[in-house]
């Protein structure tokens, strides 16, 4: 028997205000986390009857998803998911680290108390959650996953610059599909709890060059051991 569609209850979903923006979000939730592979095809027709929606919804949601940089149109072949490689992988990574100091830097500058209380929660949560599933080491932890991202939003939550904190989350976003493609990311002589403290700490201490030189560092090597996953 074919699979049941999936009917979209626009009333449970508050934030999409449209079919299109549904589809848009859980297209996007499917790529980022890597449930739709990396250059997989996108059909239509497919998706239209998995959501039970019209065509022009799906073409609406993959318009938006290609703007977004997750979906790649191909001339008479359709659409697929985004592809990763390693030389996309190294621009990727120094343009983040580019947009992700710049944000950071302002942030220090213009944050206040409040901030830096967001910034010791999230970093205090973080702490709180293992890595990897209890049961399974090379898994990840779908809550640690999260709240690692909640914690680097709160480092520059303060930046200030809307379209700057836009091209942050566009780029944060795509370092993640890399990061969910290696599951099993080798950790030897590496402390990632430690890489987060000494940011925490320059953060806090308003200390800007020793924060952003270590969170470029941060990005490196979590890009470094992604490419060596990948060449595995």
């Amino acid at each position: 028997m074919p699979p049941t569609p999936i009917r979209i209850d626009l009333a449970t979903q508050p934030a999409a205000r449209t079919l299109a923006s549904a589809i848009f979000m859980q297209l996007r939730a499917d790529i980022v986390t890597c449930r739709i592979s990396p250059g997989e095809k996108l059909n239509i027709s497919t998706i239209s009857k998995r959501f039970g929606v019209s065509l022009a919804a799906v073409r609406e949601a993959l318009s938006r998803l290609m703007a977004a940089g997750l979906v790649v149109a191909e001339d008479q072949r359709g659409f697929r998911a985004s592809p990763l490689s390693i030389p996309d992988l190294m621009d990727l990574t120094q343009t983040r680290i580019e947009i992700e100091s710049l944000a950071l830097r302002r942030a220090i500058q213009n944050g206040g108390d409040a901030w830096r209380e967001s910034v010791t929660l999230a970093w205090r949560s973080l702490q709180a959650i293992p890595r990897t599933l209890a049961h399974d080491r090379g898994a990840h932890n779908e809550a640690w996953t999260f709240m690692h991202g909640e914690f680097h939003a709160a480092l520059v939550s303060a930046c200030g610059l809307e379209w700057l904190m836009r091209f942050r989350n566009t780029l944060y976003e795509q370092s993640e599909r890399y990061r969910r493609m290696a599951v099993a990311i080798k950790s030897t002589g590496r402390d990632i709890d430690e890489e987060h403290r000494v940011i925490v700490e320059a953060v806090l201490s308003g200390d800007v060059e020793t924060a952003t030189t270590e969170m470029a560092r941060h990005i490196e090597r979590t890009s470094a051991a992604i490419a060596e996953v990948h060449r595995g």
